[in-house]
């Protein structure tokens, strides 16, 4: 992230989520540091707090963006990455393989090919955004 933000002229603040506790404390931080949005990472400490992260975007006024869907339907604005419908039925394919005999080791090694990009247009509305229609045409799925 640091060299795509280099690379855009934007400028990062790290921050450390900690505990769901700490976490307005967090928003704070960012609001009085003059953050004009966030990215959270999908993992298992934020998933566990991504209604509050989306509550709390609201009131302090910053748009976000996330790589999982999932955060979007809990009220984060925008989500773009791996499709994890088409992650899962790869797992099937390679489950049904070894259950046929593979060796989990002759198995080739896959990245994702199937992204989406999912748009949050009730969060949208109430940061007061309009969602450029290239976006929008582009979404895979806009939450309305």
């Amino acid at each position: 992230m640091e060299r795509a933000a280099a690379t855009l002229g934007v400028s990062l603040l790290p921050v450390a989520v900690g505990t769901a506790e700490g976490l307005p404390r967090r928003f704070d931080e960012m609001t009085a540091a003059g953050a004009d949005g966030y990215f959270v990472w999908a993992e298992p400490r934020t998933d566990a707090m991504r209604n509050d992260i989306a509550v709390l975007a609201l009131r302090h006024r910053l748009p976000g963006v996330t790589e999982q869907r999932r955060y979007v339907d809990a009220g984060v604005l925008l989500s773009y990455g791996t499709s994890l419908s088409a992650v899962h039925r790869r797992e099937a394919y390679f489950v049904d393989r070894i259950l046929k005999g593979a060796k989990p080791a002759d198995l080739p090694v896959e990245q994702p090919t199937t992204f989406e990009l999912v748009v949050n247009l009730k969060t949208a509305q109430a940061f007061g955004l309009t969602v450029p229609p290239s976006i929008l045409a582009r979404a895979d799925e806009v939450i309305e």
